[in-house]
């Protein structure tokens, strides 16, 4: 029965790899992506520990701040493939649709809009600004990013109702369980303590867990309030925003 959970876990984990980001994963065409969800906050803190060992490695052979901070949102964007940013451009076009009526028509419209390619700016812009101001501890701040922004998607996916019952996304909220929440919180919580072994700082610990949350509690029911729930669009729009927001507020902190 161990053996059996644990090549479970195995296939379930290497599936939400293959789902969530463009990591190479051996026998990736007979995975099953029914349970992916359940994985996500984890596959964020690995993809924030992917940038963070890039950036180490830039820092280390002379590359500047700025440009050092461009290079990891470029690798950021082709490490997932995109796929939460495009959702944050489908709901940004959504958005800007005055009848309510039409926007999940709007959003399942691969072309991108104004307001799309607006948002994308904005986020890009916010993540680099942020970063840039970033000087310590970045891999950091790249896995807690990382990390409240998929578990802001584990979180709109649980509470709010999908729009779209035949979606791609569907799949996502007849998987998840309150205790795959749970976990997920418990380890981001764990990453924020461990801020407190490095510098014996109580106190922005704290702030970095309370603001994870927030914002990412908060973005997925600004757009539930928007739209009367979700879609496979507005999930990605909860990562990339709570993403750059999160950004935002811990550079304040180290400043």
């Amino acid at each position: 029965m161990d053996k059996q959970w644990w090549n479970q876990l195995r296939f379930d984990l290497a599936a939400a790899f293959v789902f969530y980001t463009c990591l190479p994963i051996p026998f990736a065409t007979t995975l099953e992506f029914c349970g992916v969800s359940r994985y996500v906050a984890l596959v964020g803190l690995v993809i924030g520990g992917v940038l963070g060992l890039l950036d180490t490695g830039l820092n280390f052979v002379g590359i500047p701040m700025l440009t050092r901070s461009v290079l990891v949102i470029i690798s950021w964007i082709a490490l997932t493939g995109g796929l939460h940013l495009d959702g944050a451009m489908d709901t940004a076009d959504g958005l800007a649709v005055q009848d309510p009526q039409k926007r999940l028509q709007v959003m399942a419209d691969s072309a991108t809009g104004a307001f799309g390619a607006m948002a994308a700016i904005a986020l890009l812009v916010l993540k680099t600004a942020a970063l840039s101001e970033i000087s310590s501890d970045r891999w950091f701040a790249l896995m807690a990013a990382c990390g409240w922004g998929r578990w802001g998607q584990q979180l709109a996916i649980a509470r709010y109702s999908y729009l779209k019952p035949t979606g791609k996304g569907a799949f996502h909220k007849a998987a998840l369980h309150p205790r795959d929440i749970l976990l997920a919180l418990l380890l981001l919580l764990g990453l924020s303590s461990f801020r407190i072994l490095l510098h014996n700082d109580v106190m922005s610990s704290v702030m970095i867990a309370i603001s994870g949350s927030a914002i990412a509690f908060l973005t997925g029911a600004w757009f539930n309030h928007k739209l009367g729930g979700h879609t496979g669009d507005t999930y990605g729009a909860v990562v990339e925003w709570t993403e750059a927001l999160l950004l935002c507020v811990l550079t304040a902190l180290q400043h």
